[in-house]
Order: C-alpha cells, then sequence, then structure tokens
C-alpha cells in the first residue's frame, strides 16, 4: 500500500492524472436525481477516493452532507478549491480507506460512492476496505462501486462482480450489476449494493464485516 500511495502522490505532482474529469455513472445520477424512480432521500454521504472532488460536489449541489476522502493532499487541496468555487460546502479529508474507523471521518453514512478505488487495492486492502466501509456505514446503507475489470488496464488488479459478491456478502446484498458505458475509459463496471437494516446471523461471525480499528484513500479519482 505504502509504494502505491507514493506513486499516486507523484502521478497527482508532475500532473499526470488522466482518471480527473470522468463524467459520473448514470447509476449515480439516477440513485441522487430519480430519473425513472424515486430519489434517494438526500442525507450523508461519503466519497472514497475522492480526488478533486468531483463527485463530492455534485452530491453536495444535490442537497448532500458529503465528506470526502483521499490520501493524497494536492488532490484534497484542489478538490477544497474547487467546492468554493461552486459555493458548496464539503468536508475533504484526509485519510486511508483500510483505516476509515479511526480516521475521523464519521459514520452512519447512508449512501457511499466508490468510483475507481477498491479495484486498485490488493487483497489484503480489499479485505480491510470491506472491514471499514462496513463500520461506518449506516443501516439500509447503499454502497455503488465503478471499477476495471481484470486485464482490462495495465497496473490495475480490477474485479469481478463474483469477488463483489464473495467479499460483501452476508454483510450486503448485491442490488445490480453491469456495465456503465459513459465510464468505458475509467471503470464500466458497476455495482449497488445494499447493507440491510437487519444484520444477517452468519454476518457477526464473519471475521471480513467485524468494525475494525486503525488513521489516511488509497486510489484517488
Amino acid at each position: 500500500m505504502a509504494s502505491r500511495n507514493i506513486l499516486f502522490r507523484a502521478m497527482y505532482r508532475v500532473g499526470f492524472t488522466p482518471w480527473d474529469g470522468h463524467p459520473l455513472p448514470k447509476s449515480l445520477h439516477d440513485l441522487v436525481e430519480g430519473n425513472d424512480a424515486p430519489a434517494l432521500p438526500a442525507a450523508t454521504a461519503l466519497d472514497i477516493g475522492c480526488g478533486t472532488g468531483d463527485t463530492s460536489i455534485y452530491l453536495a449541489q444535490h442537497g448532500w452532507q458529503v465528506t470526502g476522502v483521499d490520501f493524497v493532499p494536492r488532490a484534497l487541496a484542489k478538490a477544497r478549491a474547487k467546492a468554493q468555487v461552486r459555493q458548496v460546502s464539503v468536508n475533504f479529508v484526509q485519510a486511508d480507506v483500510t483505516h476509515l474507523s479511526s480516521a475521523g471521518v464519521g459514520t452512519g453514512f447512508t449512501l457511499i460512492v466508490d468510483n475507481g478505488c477498491l479495484h486498485n487495492l490488493t487483497d489484503k486492502d480489499r479485505d480491510a476496505y470491506v472491514r471499514e466501509v462496513t463500520a461506518v456505514a449506516a443501516p439500509d446503507a447503499r454502497l455503488l462501486i465503478g471499477g476495471l475489470d481484470p486485464g482490462e488496464q495495465f497496473g490495475v488488479q480490477g474485479i469481478t462482480r463474483a469477488e463483489i459478491e464473495r467479499r460483501f456478502t452476508p454483510a450486503w446484498s448485491l442490488l445490480s450489476a453491469g456495465d456503465a458505458p459513459e465510464m468505458a475509459h475509467f471503470g464500466k463496471g458497476h455495482y449497488s449494493l445494499l447493507q440491510p437494516a437487519s444484520k444477517p446471523a452468519d454476518a457477526e461471525s464473519h471475521p471480513r464485516f467485524a468494525p475494525g480499528s486503525g488513521g489516511n484513500a488509497l486510489r484517488p479519482v
């Protein structure tokens, strides 16, 4: 994880951030704005690997109380500047997604968005990611994950539907999975999950979902 942190800090330093400025997935627009179904009521949202803040700002513009996390200070500085220009309030925090519960980001988030963080983590960090995201999520929280498939881009491990289901159940239910053509160059695989208000009985003994501890997000978006 440390080597990847160094890599992304260096990429921001030289201005090579090909993931920056990507479109927002239609699944997020539909959830926030309603479109063909009722919109999710605005409450608290967590933007994982927020980068320069586009998703966080979009949510804040639609009435959400947003916390955006990233481990790169340069990305967060740009995000804060963008939010100020757009006159919205977002709590941008330097934090590691594998230690959210001890980073002071808060808990009880009803919407958690990941546009390209999980697919870039090692297996060990993925275990910690699931544990920490579960720990800060509210009952009935929605989790949107976007990512590349394995082998789709050099240097990115990628993630599959089968792995999503294996890692997140039984604490989360997979509501939908499919491609987002508008995100073809940034990770077209998109997954929507729900954390049931009543935790499944076997989740209590599932080590991957025990609330964790630990203190700074990995893959910036």
